[in-house]
């Protein structure tokens, strides 16, 4: 496609002078997000239950949009706060993988209201890279939060929303998704990163 801006010299210089008028400033740049490293398992605060968000103010917004920037360089879908090392009821989702923006949710002091039905899928973890495992979630959730203006809202969420919804939730509560397997697999993914730690790769 034709730079636009281009031929729009050529129909200046061919148009008769108009009057001066003041340059337009040009509209303000977003600040460049802040990309917070992933928290990874052995870390206690992924196992430790968060308080609530209570200040909704710019700088949790800030935040937000940091941890936003955050999940999509990892490539996940689902970023809780205690994943990027704040002890703090507060997650943000987008199943989309920042294709869609109107698919970004913010969840402030989430709860999980009503859940339907169950479906056993392949889940994973930014916080456990390289490790996967079947967990059954809910297939339906509803959601009750706020976002980072402090605004109160539900949302029903469904297979994908629904598992990420429930994973992150699980992130504030201390519970991470191992928890969900069976003990014969969720010991030998620790004995691996045990491994992994002595290694100095983890």
């Amino acid at each position: 496609m034709p730079d636009k801006s281009t031929s729009s010299k050529k129909a200046a210089a061919q148009a008769p002078e108009a009057p001066a008028t003041k340059a337009e400033a040009p509209p303000p740049q977003a600040p460049p997000r802040k990309i917070y490293p992933i928290v990874k398992f052995g870390n206690p605060i992924l196992e430790k239950s968060t308080p609530p968000v209570k200040n909704f103010d710019a700088e949790l917004e800030e935040l937000t949009e940091d941890m936003f920037a955050s999940m999509y360089a990892a490539s996940g879908v689902g970023l809780a706060a205690p994943q990027i090392g704040l002890s703090l009821r507060l997650a943000v989702v987008d199943v989309t993988s920042g294709k869609n923006p109107e698919a970004k949710i913010v969840l402030a002091n989430p709860e999980v209201i009503h859940f339907e039905g169950e479906k056993r899928e392949e889940e994973g973890c930014l916080s456990i890279p390289g490790f996967r495992g079947y967990v059954v979630r809910p297939q339906f959730v509803t959601i009750r939060a706020f976002n980072a203006k402090g605004e109160p809202f539900e949302i029903r969420g469904e297979d994908l929303l629904a598992r990420a919804f429930c994973h992150e939730i699980d992130h504030l509560n201390g519970i991470l998704f191992i928890q969900h397997l069976g003990m014969l697999k969720r010991d030998i993914i620790k004995r691996k990163i045990k491994k992994l730690q002595k290694q100095g790769e983890w």
